[in-house]
């Protein structure tokens, strides 16, 4: 099982509190566990993906086990300690302004 943590507005939205736990197939990738995630939680498309286009919106990032991930390719496996579950996969709402 996939954690995945999410930020607050997306948490409320999809009426949900804590973690998520995702079943994903392997190989895990980013792609995988976002589709598992709108799969499951319907109302979650097009808040972090573009609904045509699959592309990460603007302020949305993408971490695992400390790295950014948001520009890695979407179909290039996740750090092993996600995909074994030991770490979550976070999506992070970035902030902007100065």
């Amino acid at each position: 099982m996939i954690r995945v943590t999410l930020p607050t507005h997306l948490r409320e939205l999809a009426r949900i509190s804590d973690a998520v736990e995702l079943a994903v197939e392997e190989p895990i990738t980013q792609r995988k566990i976002l589709d598992a995630l709108e799969a499951t939680y319907p109302m979650l498309r097009g808040t972090i993906r573009d609904i045509k286009t699959k592309e990460r919106r603007a302020f949305i990032r993408f971490f695992a086990c400390g790295e950014d991930l948001s520009h890695e390719p979407m179909d290039a496996a996740v750090p092993s300690d996600v995909a074994e579950g030991k770490q979550p996969y976070r999506i992070i709402g970035a902030m902007a302004g100065g």
